[in-house]
């Protein structure tokens, strides 16, 4: 289940209960931070929490200040500042990050259709599709011309949802970052000037879940069905073996087919991530001349370099460029070097692998990289009006 999925299904339990709750949004970074833009908490007017806005060291100063803006009935921003280490560990919120998080506190009113969970239900129910979710964080000096809270959601296919209307001061700007955000893939805060005064609007990049699907239905297939799952990517199973294919040997899959060998070049072409762990020679072969003309981005290979040496061989004779259709995409032995054993010791070298193919990074040790661990956000300057608040790591 992804932390999307964990926050609807406690938002509809709040609902269902007429519990009053708000929402804690991390919309803003600059420097080191625990959490990205995105990040989120659902926080109720008893102090009940779910999801985390950091590794817990804010939780329990934006709990209190949530509840109070349930109270009051209107949004606060909240700047968390760490970027004197000696004065923060002594003073303030004991972060040690050295950075700077903004976070967007609003109560939620269960009647509006484009508050923002509903609009995240929205995206996330729909097509899987990239989105980008922009929301106006701070307004200052321009009342009126806009609100705090205002979203505009733009997906990859050129849908427009939320409350941000056309009618809205900055508009047509923000529609236009919102479009390079989305083509760039790339999360970034933006000011606009409105008089004397501005808006800072957050552009956040929506991703569905990953698609997995994974052919075999062996004993060592289970850990990796489990380890993908929690991490909310959808996965499906595919065998020929209906004895192995049984939904009830992977609970946690989204589907799981029978498809016997010879069905295999009827299917359509995926584009998802692919697993080849069927400890039979023939049905990898087949699956791989099947993927070979698509556009997957992922396809591991379970076994030794020297099966893929071999299979590689007979496509060529059918696929005379099957090499460079291939190129980039077979990743065999597939996993990270972890030294991994057991089942569950080579699922999580699998599940990390393709983690690192998915954010574009080389894996390794973080110790030895040169780069920070999160790149660099697009940002312009930081609202900084509400001042620094102390807190304690205090949950």
């Amino acid at each position: 289940m992804t932390e999307l999925q964990r926050l609807l299904q406690a938002y509809d339990a709040y609902r269902a209960a007429g519990q009053a709750c708000a929402l804690a949004s991390v919309v803003a970074v600059a420097g080191s931070a625990y959490r990205r833009p995105g990040a989120r908490m659902l926080v109720t007017d008893d102090g009940q929490l779910t999801g985390a806005i950091s590794g817990g060291c804010l939780e329990g100063d934006a709990r209190q200040r949530a509840r109070r803006t349930i109270q009051q009935g209107r949004p606060a921003l909240i700047t968390y500042d760490s970027t004197d280490p000696d004065d923060d560990l002594q003073f303030g919120s004991a972060l040690g990050c050295q950075g700077v998080v903004q976070i967007l506190l609003e109560p939620l009113d269960f009647q509006n259709p484009d508050n923002p969970m509903e609009l995240l239900r929205r995206w996330a129910a729909g097509e899987e599709e990239v989105g980008v979710l922009a929301t106006i964080y701070s307004v200052e000096g321009a009342e009126g011309a806009a609100h705090v809270g205002q979203r505009l959601l733009l997906t990859s296919s050129g849908q427009l949802t939320g409350n941000l209307g056309v009618e809205t001061a900055a508009y047509e700007a923000v529609l236009a970052d919102a479009r390079a955000a989305l083509q760039a893939g790339q999360p970034a805060t933006r000011r606009y000037t409105l008089g004397a005064g501005g808006i800072h609007v957050s552009l956040e990049v929506l991703r569905p879940p990953v698609r997995l699907t994974v052919y075999g239905a062996g004993n060592d297939v289970q850990p990796l069905v489990r380890l993908a799952a929690g991490l909310g990517w959808r996965v499906e199973v595919v065998d020929g073996r209906p004895a192995q294919a049984q939904a009830a040997r992977f609970p946690e899959a989204e589907s799981v087919r029978v498809l016997p060998l010879e069905q295999v070049p009827q299917q359509p072409a995926a584009d998802s991530f692919a697993l080849l762990m069927t400890h039979n020679y023939y049905y990898d072969l087949a699956v791989l001349r099947h993927l070979l003309p698509g556009p997957a981005r992922y396809i591991g290979l379970l076994g030794p370099r020297k099966k893929y040496e071999r299979l590689l061989s007979d496509l060529q004779q059918d696929f005379p460029a099957a090499a460079g259709r291939l190129a980039g995409r077979v990743y065999s032995p597939v996993g990270l070097n972890l030294g991994a054993e057991t089942p569950e010791e080579i699922a999580l070298s699998v599940v990390a692998e393709i983690q690192a193919v998915l954010a574009g990074r080389p894996a390794g040790f973080l110790r030895d990289s040169p780069h920070p661990i999160h790149p660099p956000l697009q940002a312009d300057a930081l609202h900084l009006a509400d001042g620094r608040v102390e807190a304690v790591c205090s949950l």
